[in-house]
């Protein structure tokens, strides 16, 4: 089985391709996926994405497979990274195109040699029946939430994937770590969530540090980037062009009128991996 490895600002995928989206669809299990993505025992990788050309050859189809066997509806560093594959393989040029994810269609556009891809991510919504979010249908702004006594205040978003952004947080990655896993579970997320915490630097600049719903600890993320982005304009305190600083480097966003997501950054190849599958006859020690 042959793989393409790309990293996004550090957020590193394994792309596979195959003009036939049922082969697909069948290929990977929830094991295999863990197998393979796992850096000790398999090719090592933030997630698999796997997709080609849909039936009717008009656009692609991308299935998102997190680290821990589970998949994901969007990803903006996986859509970019999948976006570059095709550019490189010829699928595509440098004209806008369109795929298809379980959380929704978007466009993208390969730029600078394959260097940098745009996407045209969505429009993010705040309601919490659309996120989901537990209770009364609302806007879910500037409330709080309680983990073992601390209170953080959180926006909750969706791209088409839930997002929980905890605002007035002091920023590190061991807080992320400590923080993140508690709040990606946490029951009032019926599919759990993605979690950013975030620091806005002035109205054109926003920091942000990432745990990843399957996941875990993210360098780099363009879904996270683009809801961060959005509540930052949301609540006023950013304009609507919006440079978001990570770990793993910059992400830039513009956020039209109506919260439409407008995403720009960096995609870099690494290489062409075989996986044997022996690999997937050997059980990981528990």
């Amino acid at each position: 089985m042959e793989f393409l490895k790309y990293h996004a600002l550090g957020n590193d995928y394994l792309v596979l391709i195959s003009e036939n989206p049922d082969f697909l669809e069948s290929t990977l299990t929830s094991a295999q996926v863990r197998k393979i993505c796992n850096r000790n025992f398999g090719l090592g990788s933030d997630g698999i994405l796997a997709g080609g050309k849909d039936d009717s050859g008009n656009c692609f189809t991308l299935q998102i497979y997190n680290p821990d066997g589970s998949t994901a509806e969007k990803s903006g560093n996986g859509l970019r990274i999948f976006a570059r594959s095709l550019w490189d393989r010829k699928m595509v040029d440098h004209t806008q195109f369109q795929i298809k994810t379980s959380g929704g269609l978007v466009s993208a556009m390969v730029e600078n040699s394959g260097q940098s891809v745009t996407v045209e991510m969505g429009c993010v919504s705040f309601k919490s029946d659309i996120i989901p979010v537990k209770g009364k249908s609302r806007e879910v702004l500037n409330e709080t939430l309680e983990i073992n006594g601390e209170k953080f205040t959180f926006c909750a978003a969706t791209i088409g994937n839930p997002h929980c952004v905890v605002l007035n947080q002091k920023i590190s990655a061991a807080e992320t770590q400590r923080i993140g896993p508690l709040i990606e579970t946490h029951p009032n997320f019926p599919n759990r969530t993605n979690v950013q915490f975030l620091e806005v630097l002035n109205r054109s600049t926003i920091r942000i540090e990432i745990w990843e719903r399957g996941a875990g600890y993210t360098f780099a993320s363009g879904s996270s980037s683009s809801a961060a982005a959005a509540v930052a304009h949301r609540l006023g305190l950013c304009d609507a062009e919006i440079a978001v600083l990570m770990p793993g480097g910059q992400i830039d966003i513009i956020v039209s009128e109506n919260y439409n997501i407008t995403m720009s950054g960096p995609v870099t190849r690494i290489g062409k991996m075989i996986l044997d599958l022996e690999c997937l006859d050997f059980e990981i020690p528990a």
